[in-house]
């Protein structure tokens, strides 16, 4: 008897399970949750290429990786940098923060890296911000990795993460300039020129 009651109770949990599984509910977001403004991938092609003054092609498929890998920003920084290295390297750059929601700020960034790096380049650079509820909390140090091979001309993607809000800066340079490295940009109001 408890043989035959195990065995009811094993199917009926196995016969409703793929009930649950295809409820259209499941994973959406609630009635009750806030909606987040966010750029489609449609909107920042467009943009991206205007920007870098390339196809829109070349620009969606830059983005594709980015979105595939972290979904839709909620706003970005456009702005210009020059760097260089010889072993030990710094970064200099100033642009214009655009959320979403309408919030647009002057942002300066700065930082030093170290890695088998050398040569020097001026830059565009587009970064996708994402996890930023608060523009204040962009003026911190933001650690990344980094391989760049510019020869006249190149556009590279990088990661930097610090606090859960990860930031893709789209470069796009002219200069000589090949290798690896590690550092942070400290991004800021202000214009700095202490990297540290």
């Amino acid at each position: 008897m408890r043989i035959l009651a195990a065995t009811i109770a094993a199917l009926t949990v196995c016969l409703a399970g793929p009930a649950f599984a295809q409820d259209p509910e499941y994973g959406q977001p609630s009635q009750y949750s806030e909606p987040v403004d966010t750029y489609s991938q449609d909107e920042l092609t467009d943009a991206v290429s205007d920007f870098f003054g390339v196809t829109a092609e070349a620009a969606a498929s830059t983005l594709e990786r980015v979105f595939s890998n972290l979904g839709r920003p909620v706003g970005y920084v456009a702005g210009e940098e020059v760097s260089g290295a010889v072993g030990v390297g710094l970064r200099y750059g100033e642009g214009y923060l655009t959320m979403k929601n309408g919030v647009r700020e002057k942002v300066y960034w700065r930082g030093p890296s170290v890695g088998w790096d050398a040569g020097g380049n001026a830059s565009r650079v587009f970064v996708l911000v994402y996890n930023l509820e608060d523009p204040a909390l962009l003026f911190q140090r933001f650690p990344g990795v980094e391989g760049t091979a510019y020869l006249v001309a190149g556009m590279g993607v990088n990661y930097q993460r610090a606090d859960n809000i990860t930031l893709a800066p789209i470069r796009s340079g002219v200069g000589l300039r090949a290798g690896a490295n590690v550092g942070y940009l400290a991004y800021s109001r202000r214009r700095a020129w202490f990297p540290f």
